[in-house]
């Protein structure tokens, strides 16, 4: 069996007003909103959900993922920068230099994403969100490949990218040099076993090559484990 792809989770200081900012610049619809969760899902309810989740702790390095927004043409870009910026996103310079193509924003809580130009073959069919990209080895997406039951569809220069067999986003490690991991994620996957069974995916994933994780998470009924990169993910009881 495999495990499902139920959620990408951010810590926000604000989720309400993170969830408004990403619902507005998706065009994705709020489920659940409280002061300490909220969630996105996509109009047609396919693929993953965003969760923002509260955190007291204030976001000081860059993410390990952030996600790669796509365009159909020049006009669309600047439309997407257009809007995001708007929405209270603001430009961050990464190094990137003049010549660079696409558009490094961060969105109201600092969290980095991309607007890529049109014309990338890669992202072509992904969808709106083309990427998750990830600061990671080519032995985590190896790892995520099984976990999720999806097909390696990049795996060159210690470079690895996975796509759901559906399509859709796809999910990229840009391989060495890796940063070295400081503290926990912002962001992190939540995943719900394919066939109910948390416990046995949990063994499976372990088998796999995570590890159980500790962050102060207490009596709660999802486990909390770490991909072999020392990432964060949460196995939930169930959706």
């Amino acid at each position: 069996m495999t495990a499902r792809l139920a959620a990408l989770s951010i810590d926000a200081l604000d989720p309400q007003a993170l969830g408004r900012f990403w619902a507005g610049l998706l065009g994705w619809e709020t489920g659940h909103s409280s002061p300490d969760l909220v969630s996105l899902t996509p109009p047609d309810d396919a693929g993953f959900r965003l969760q923002l989740l509260r955190t007291q702790e204030p976001k000081t390095l860059p993410n390990q993922m952030h996600f790669d927004l796509t365009s159909t043409s020049l006009e669309q870009q600047e439309e997407t920068v257009g809007r995001a910026l708007a929405l209270g996103a603001r430009r961050l310079d990464i190094g990137q230099g003049p010549d660079a193509t696409h558009v490094v924003l961060a969105d109201p809580e600092g969290n980095e994403f991309d607007v890529i130009e049109p014309g990338n073959n890669f992202l072509a069919g992904c969808g709106f969100i083309g990427a998750i990209s990830s600061d990671g080895t080519q032995q985590v997406g190896y790892f995520w490949s099984q976990a999720l039951g999806w097909p390696l569809v990049w795996d060159q220069d210690e470079e690895t990218a996975i796509q759901s067999p559906r399509g859709g986003t796809k999910i990229t490690w840009g391989g060495p040099p890796v940063r070295t991991k400081m503290g926990k994620n912002r962001l992190h996957f939540d995943l719900v076993a394919a066939d109910g069974d948390q416990q046995a995916e949990v063994e499976r994933l372990l088998s796999l090559g995570a590890t159980h994780a500790d962050i102060g998470q207490g009596d709660v009924d999802w486990v909390v484990l770490a991909d072999p990169d020392g990432n964060e993910l949460c196995v939930l009881a169930s959706a």
